[in-house]
């Protein structure tokens, strides 16, 4: 018999709401849902056709272990967390507890348990090797919103349903459907401001699927800090800062005006190939109208990324449109977090200088994903011996992945949660299996900063787990459990077990959340407030979520701001030492092009490659150059290219097209299958981009860790075919 059940989708950040259809316990389709507030009956190709990840034949379903020949046996759970365990005791007890790491995929980032379970987990095995997706995706951002605001969880996010002006760098929100920033339907909000009279110019060096619905700004990959200082200059050139009314809100207005005077656009234009005059004309619109700059990876993956960020929100800041209806505002979770943050510091963490490898910070603990693979094989107190990996397959996703896969082979342990084996977890000594999505109860904890209306939605588990896959948080509690370490404390879980102890029940993630709930907007308060949301009222009463507001209030910016004086800090030596190194960039003739990413519609990172139906309707995996480059390179359309960097090279077909500057390449990340269980994705494996990204940390970001890749300089060269990877 089908049932339909109201759930949402958890791949990307708009969190789309779907109607379930399910027969015998099992996911046989999914549609969008119209009674959404805010998805309004949109989803995405990726997001129609996860039933195949669901049911896919290809999927872990039982516990691995490998066996002396590097082969897999299933075993029982009890065998797989009792060995696993006892290993850990020993490294532990021979190399110390900074002996392991854990690395934490960006889908754990849109999973409530595993994340918040994953953090308790490493501090009870007192694991401070912590990397994740964030120093390939987001950290240069959190650490501008760091030193400006004194805090990370709140980043101010573009009012797009009032602005009127919006500057799009780096961002393409088309097909990304934002990021950072929670927003139904974008597509149609972004020609919604058209439609009022307002205007979008989107500044990327490719006429991004966003770009071509809007105005197209080409720039030079990597020269947004350029952009960015100029704009600064002529801010304050033509006298279109109020500077009476920004001083009340923040302080190095002045220092930020002598960092910018040698940046005119006139000075800047051959760095950007943006002219002066398009320059000027940036500047007075966005302070001539409700405006709103935002940038995401284009902006947050260069080689000054945090500059970047900062730049952008002094843009913001300096043009009157911060914590303004229309400019930028700053998101209002219906759940605690905020407050948790203030007391707890459990995400607002930032300590410069800290790493072994590098003397780099750490961003919210974490360390740059980079240096895994010289952690792994650096020796010295600390060394990385054992390493856990959740919901992550950082072989494809972080810098040289060919380093790391070497150092992998000498760990004393490794054990990793996943849905697939993958180029990564091969080396695994386990293999478990986790539950997807629809197995498992969930609500957007993490992201609940980022909505432009305060929304909350939960939803139940839509069908059981397959084979004998469990919830990522109940496998690592075990195996802490058997290893001797759990329970540990957190403020938050001692706050949820208080509230257990008095029914006489466990502490589970599932209580946690409730607790949570209870305590966030319109939450019951433990029976105070008569009718309140619990989870279970949440679920049973409001399967299509809730929405408490048209949008979050402006005016609150001094409730953001964390430093002691609650005011916005754009002094920084760490700035203007950033604003030096731009100066000391140079050409190198022998890497004369520019590499950058790229979205695709029916990809989402490494993790969805093995359905056939969003294969079966895209290009190639292929290096995107303009056909000028191409012409005067010698290459052809569609035939094979090697890409050359610093760091390494890949091999793959070129496509010559004119949606792309001239001297800038384009590879979508994520490929470059070539091993584990997903048959599919190693028969079209493509190349892996990130092997022409660097793990030198002199190449990397020194105020973040972030990695850097986007602008790399690389080469383009002739070859007859390329070489064959995969199966």
């Amino acid at each position: 018999m089908q049932q339909e059940k109201v759930t949402f989708c958890r791949i990307c950040e708009p969190f789309c709401g779907m109607i379930a259809t399910v027969e015998n316990d099992r996911l046989i389709g999914l549609r969008p849902d119209k009674d959404h507030p805010l998805s309004r009956g949109f989803a995405c190709p990726k997001g129609m056709a996860y039933p195949a990840v669901q049911n896919d034949p290809d999927r872990v379903l039982h516990p691995l272990r490998k066996r002396p020949d590097g082969t897999f046996e299933q075993v029982s759970w009890h065998e797989a967390t009792s060995e696993i365990a006892r290993r850990v005791r020993h490294i532990r007890s021979r190399y110390g507890a900074r002996s392991g790491a854990f690395y934490l995929g960006n889908p754990a980032a849109l999973n409530y348990s595993n994340a918040l379970w994953s953090l308790l987990f490493m501090r009870a095995l007192g694991i401070t090797h912590f990397f994740s997706a964030g120093s390939q995706d987001t950290n240069s951002r959190f650490v501008a919103n760091h030193l400006l605001y004194g805090q990370i969880m709140q980043i101010p996010l573009p009012d797009i349903h009032h602005t009127e002006f919006l500057v799009l760098m780096g961002a393409n929100p088309v097909v990304s459907h934002m990021s950072l920033c929670s927003v139904g339907r974008v597509a149609e909000e972004l020609h919604a401001i058209e439609n009022r009279g307002g205007r979008v110019v989107v500044i990327d060096p490719r006429r991004t699927e966003t770009a071509r619905e809007h105005q197209w700004l080409p720039i030079l990959p990597d020269s947004d800090a350029w952009l960015l200082l100029s704009i600064i200059n002529v801010l304050f050139a033509e006298n279109l800062v109020d500077r009476a009314r920004v001083a009340k809100i923040a302080s190095g207005v002045e220092s930020l005006r002598r960092l910018a005077t040698p940046f005119p656009p006139e000075a800047t234009a051959e760095r950007t190939r943006i002219p002066a005059e398009t320059v000027r004309g940036l500047a007075r619109d966005l302070t001539q109208k409700r405006s709103a700059v935002y940038g995401r990876t284009g902006t947050c993956l260069g080689s000054a990324p945090t500059l970047v960020n900062f730049l952008m929100d002094a843009v913001n800041i300096l043009a009157g449109n911060i914590d303004q209806r229309g400019g930028v505002v700053f998101g209002e979770p219906v759940l605690p977090l905020v407050q948790l943050d203030a007391y707890t510091d459990a995400f607002s963490s930032y300590v410069p200088a800290k790493t072994r490898i590098g003397a780099m910070p750490t961003v919210m603990g974490q360390e740059p994903a980079a240096f895994m693979a010289a952690e792994m094989t650096t020796p010295g107190p600390d060394q990385i011996r054992m390493l856990f990996v959740s919901a992550g397959n950082p072989v494809l996703s972080t810098p040289n992945g060919p380093e790391l896969e070497n150092a992998l082979a000498g760990l004393d342990l490794m054990v990793s949660i996943d849905l697939y084996v993958t180029e990564t977890n091969q080396h695994a000594d386990f293999i478990l299996p986790a539950t997807a999505m629809y197995e498992r109860e969930d609500l957007p904890v993490a992201n609940g900063t980022f909505y432009l209306q305060p929304f909350v939605q939960a939803t139940p588990a839509v069908v059981p787990p397959r084979g004998q896959a469990r919830l990522e948080a109940e496998i690592l509690q075990e195996i802490a459990e058997k290893a001797g370490v759990w329970p540990m404390p957190n403020p938050l879980v001692r706050l949820a077990a208080g509230v257990a102890n008095l029914v006489h029940l466990p502490v589970t993630p599932r209580r946690v959340l409730d607790t949570l709930i209870r305590l966030g907007r319109g939450g019951d308060r433990f029976g105070l407030r008569r009718n309140g949301l619990t989870l279970d009222r949440l679920i049973a009463n409001h399967p299509h979520g809730v929405m408490f507001a048209d949008a979050v209030e402006v005016g609150r910016i001094r409730r953001v701001i964390r430093h002691r004086d609650k005011r916005i800090h754009l002094h920084h030596p760490e700035i203007r030492s950033e604003v030096q190194r731009l100066g000391q960039r140079r050409e190198d003739p022998d890497f004369s092009l520019r590499l950058i990413g790229q979205r695709e519609p029916r990809s989402e990172n490494s993790w969805m490659h093995n359905v056939a139906a969003l294969r079966a309707a895209r290009a190639p995996h292929a290096a995107r150059m303009h056909p000028e480059d191409v012409d005067d390179l010698g290459l052809t359309h569609l035939g094979p290219v090697r890409l050359v960097s610093a760091s390494g090279h890949i091999e793959l077909p070129v496509i010559a097209t004119a949606d792309i500057s001239r001297g800038v390449v384009a590879v979508p990340h994520g490929w470059g299958h070539g091993g584990g269980s997903w048959k599919r994705a190693n028969r079209e494996p493509g190349a892996n981009v990130n092997a022409l990204a660097s793990t030198n940390p002199a190449d990397l970001d020194p105020l973040s860790g972030m990695s850097h890749l986007s602008g790399i300089r690389v080469r383009a060269e002739r070859i007859d075919s390329v070489a064959p990877t995969g199966e």
